[in-house]
């Protein structure tokens, strides 16, 4: 099975889950775009953390700068192209993406969106709880429903809200809802647990 882990957002908890999935399925992982962090990147994150990993493979575009992948390339006087996007032949594979949903990927309007929909592949929605996340994650779904992208699951991390995931769940009643704790410390031993424990 080949998936695409999005989020709301940037910074909400992608590589985690990422890491998470990649133990519980012993899948290979790719990331097609790093922008920034080059000499720990979300490739080299998840092998660490996921020991059981099939494979990692390479990214298509490594960039320099953190920011918008848009950004980033042209700084490094690069051209993000949607015909590059080739999904590797692998018949597991999760592939993590850059940042939210409607992030641009280049100056004549490409976004990673556009990519998921040429894929033709399901999606794994990672949501965090922070003022406004509602909106955020609500969007995201509407966005995926308007590009005809299925839902395998949406995943929360952190503690519970109830006000916010009770909207979510009567809105998207047939979604699969999870949950990953915070945790002070992030290591092989945390992700190999709630690989363990959690159910999509």
């Amino acid at each position: 099975m080949q998936f695409v882990v999005v989020g709301i957002g940037t910074d909400v908890g992608k590589t985690i889950i990422s890491s998470i999935l990649v133990e519980k399925l012993k899948c290979a992982y790719w990331k097609p775009v790093q922008a920034g962090e080059l000499d720990n990147s979300d490739s080299q994150k998840v092998a660490r953390l996921a020991p059981s990993c099939k494979k990692i493979i390479p990214e298509i575009y490594r960039l320099n700068t953190p920011a918008s992948p848009h950004v980033s390339a042209e700084m490094d006087g690069v051209t993000i192209q949607s015909k590059d996007f080739v999904l590797p032949d692998e018949s597991d594979l999760l592939i993590e993406g850059a940042g939210g949903l409607m992030v641009p990927l280049n100056k004549e309007g490409l976004l990673y969106v556009d990519i998921i929909q040429q894929w033709k592949l399901p999606v794994v929605l990672v949501s965090r709880h922070y003022l406004g996340s509602i909106n955020h994650t609500l969007m995201s779904l509407e966005i995926l429903k308007s590009r005809e992208i299925p839902v395998m699951a949406v995943i929360f991390i952190g503690d519970d809200n109830l006000g916010t995931e009770s909207i979510l769940k009567s809105s998207y009643p047939d979604l699969t809802f999870a949950r990953v704790p915070l945790t002070e410390k992030i290591d092989t031993i945390f992700i190999q647990q709630i690989a363990d424990n959690i159910k999509l």
